[in-house]
């Protein structure tokens, strides 16, 4: 039997979101003692749940059309699942502060490190335990993050996508918007607000299916992000 790993944050009401994108409300819309015709119930069973959100909640991956004006014809519907279908390898930057950033050449020697090849195609994942350290803590905007040249280096490898446990790729006001624009230009993406990385560590590599939802030209989707090692 193949072992399925979650790598997906839990969507609720309130939940952490970035900066000023839509806060996520859900609440209930129709209750089986109302289907039922209960009118003295006294309890309140939901059978349909409302949601109001942003596409960019939770674990999601970003559309092209995310990246910049250029790229608007490129939305989430139009991506090729091909992209979010991939083999993958996850590499290890547990030891990253906050607020700093991951350069090309620490990519390498992590690679190098991991004896591991990143092929064309991968999704490539980076582990700095961020969510299980900061999560839901007034440090948690603060994560890490690869800078303009890294994502850059990344691009070269021809990957799918690179994924990230923080809210953004880069450090935000720093690298973030460059290493989006560098996405756009050459074709990849990202995921973020990922979770248990770590467990994907010293593994080798691995099946990872990230499907996004069908949003007629969404700049994004929330996904059920999981590695599979057959």
């Amino acid at each position: 039997m193949p072992e399925i790993i979650d790598l997906s944050q839990e969507i609720y009401d309130g939940m952490p979101v970035y900066k000023v994108l839509p806060q996520v409300k859900i609440g209930i819309h129709a209750t089986h003692e109302e289907w039922e015709g209960d009118e003295n119930a006294l309890t309140k069973t939901p059978s349909v749940l409302k949601m109001e959100m942003g596409e960019h909640t939770g674990t999601h991956v970003d559309a092209l059309s995310h990246m910049g004006i250029r790229y608007a014809g490129q939305s989430i519907d139009t991506m090729p699942l091909s992209m979010f279908y991939t083999e993958g390898i996850c590499l290890d930057f547990r030891h990253k502060e906050l607020s700093t950033m991951i350069s090309s050449a620490e990519l390498v020697a992590s690679v190098q490190n991991s004896g591991l090849t990143i092929k064309k195609g991968d999704t490539v994942l980076i582990c700095t335990d961020h969510y299980s350290r900061y999560y839901g803590t007034e440090h948690w905007i603060n994560g890490p993050g690869i800078n303009a040249e890294a994502a850059t280096w990344l691009g070269e490898r021809k990957i799918s996508a690179f994924g990230v446990e923080t809210m953004s790729p880069g450090v935000p006001k720093v690298s973030n918007k460059e290493v989006h624009q560098i996405c756009g230009e050459m074709g990849f993406t990202h995921y973020e607000n990922m979770i248990n990385l770590d467990k994907l560590l010293n593994r080798g590599r691995f099946r990872f299916i990230a499907l996004p939802l069908k949003i007629r030209g969404g700049t994004g989707s929330p996904v059920r992000a999981v590695a599979v090692f057959e």
